[in-house]
């Protein structure tokens, strides 16, 4: 697991994290800025996973 899909699975978590707060506290604003960065997280992991992946490949 390299660097940017560890960067990833961070961001998706404070992602989740900041969601949840604003359920907890009704600020709709809070829940949706979290829902967009576990999104980007989850993207950004994903992409990680696409290059390593393709490096992988290339090197066979």
């Amino acid at each position: 697991m390299g660097k940017d899909r560890t960067a990833g699975d961070v961001r998706r978590v404070k992602g989740s994290i900041k969601e949840a707060i604003g359920k907890i506290t009704g600020d709709r604003e809070t829940q949706a800025e979290g829902a967009a960065e576990k999104r980007a997280g989850r993207l950004e992991a994903d992409a990680a996973d696409i290059v390593e992946a393709a490096i992988k490949a290339l090197k066979t």
